[in-house]
């Protein structure tokens, strides 16, 4: 059921992206992009805050609300904004993103995946309101995002 429902997702990533792609500019997919995931970096500071660093109180519905975005922006289908000639150019500033990323089609597809179901897992884990359980399933997430920085983010510019 589980390789269903991933095939199933893969799928209708590849059909999001073949259709919304098209009607984007290579500016707009870039910008749209970063955006989403400063908004998905300003949340993980949120739950970093409170239940990493304890620089902030424990708020669990702040937490889950966190979480929830992480989730939602992490299977809104934004892989739709990598179209070709995206790793060129610039959105709000210029993309980071390196070229290797549209040759690799296996590695990215396995390291998106593996970010989603670790997103939505911290959604999950956020609901019960253990905050070990959320620091362990954030440092999770954490990797998942590294692995797609270290090996398709470059420097800044």
């Amino acid at each position: 059921m589980k390789k269903k429902l991933t095939s199933a997702a893969l799928g209708l990533f590849a059909l999001t992206l073949a259709t919304t792609a098209s009607a984007q500019s290579n500016e707009d997919m870039i910008k749209y992009r970063q955006s989403g995931y400063a908004f998905m970096a300003w949340n993980m500071g949120k739950i970093k805050a409170q239940v990493v660093d304890g620089s902030v109180p424990f708020d669990q519905g702040q937490v889950l609300a966190a979480a929830s975005v992480i989730a939602a922006t992490a299977n809104s289908g934004m892989g739709a904004l990598y179209g070709p000639g995206t790793d060129s150019g610039s959105g709000w500033k210029p993309t980071r993103l390196k070229s290797a990323f549209f040759t690799d089609g296996d590695k990215v597809r396995d390291i998106a995946v593996n970010f989603m179901q670790q997103a939505n897992q911290l959604q999950e884990v956020a609901a019960t309101g253990d905050k070990a359980a959320i620091a362990a399933q954030f440092g999770e997430v954490g990797k998942a995002c590294k692995a797609c920085h270290d090996n398709y983010r470059g420097p800044e510019k």
